[in-house]
């Protein structure tokens, strides 16, 4: 198929994921896998479900999904979008919020999907150096631009903004959509929602 491909595939650097051993009883943490498995009380819920259902379309709107989440996150069922892995929330971002004419900021060290899908959809982007000490700036992100993205705690430099730092720089930048990805927050960071109740330049992405 790869001759019918478009100008746009042909020109893009592919997405490369990290080290992925095939060792047997591995847990693999940068993939946020889970060492313990499913609670016993989920198993008896999804054996529940795996019935007579399952021939049945599923609500589009997730609104279940939507609830649970937000009654966990203290948020509004409205203020909550669910996509299928928090990479496909990524691309409807980059695509519907982050292309513009200014382009979008993100450190020149962090996830590498970033420019993978900058380059799909055509987001003028800037990488911003992180510091010596491999940690982003806020002031240097306070200039004209189309958008901020950036994984907190970063990856892979592992480094967290405190929540503090991430208002600073919602307050320096309103007319931007600052997205916070927070695929690795319960590894060492604070969660950034409670901010979304004063800031509607906000856009927190975490995955389940």
């Amino acid at each position: 198929m790869s001759r019918y491909w478009s100008a746009v595939v042909h020109g893009l650097t592919p997405y490369v994921p990290g080290e992925q051993p095939k060792l047997p009883n591995l847990v693999k943490l940068n993939t946020n896998e889970n060492p313990y498995g499913p609670s016993p009380r989920v198993m008896d819920v999804l054996l529940a479900e795996a019935g007579d259902a399952l021939r049945l379309y599923p609500d589009p709107n997730a609104d279940s999904l939507k609830e649970a989440v937000a009654t966990l996150y203290g948020v509004t069922p409205r203020q909550v979008f669910v996509g299928n892995g928090s990479d496909e929330v990524l691309a409807h971002v980059f695509l519907g919020l982050l292309k513009h004419e200014r382009p979008v900021l993100y450190p020149d060290i962090t996830y590498s999907f970033y420019p993978v899908y900058c380059g799909l959809y055509g987001v003028e982007f800037e990488t911003v150096p992180l510091t010596d000490a491999f940690e982003i700036r806020v002031d240097d992100y306070l200039k004209p631009n189309g958008g901020i993205i950036f994984p907190n705690p970063n990856a892979p430099t592992g480094r967290a903004l405190p929540r503090v730092e991430i208002e600073r720089l919602l307050v320096g930048n309103p007319d931007s959509v600052v997205v916070i990805d927070e695929a690795y927050v319960d590894f060492g960071a604070e969660t950034t929602i409670p901010l979304m109740a004063k800031h509607d330049n906000l856009l927190v992405v975490q995955t389940f």
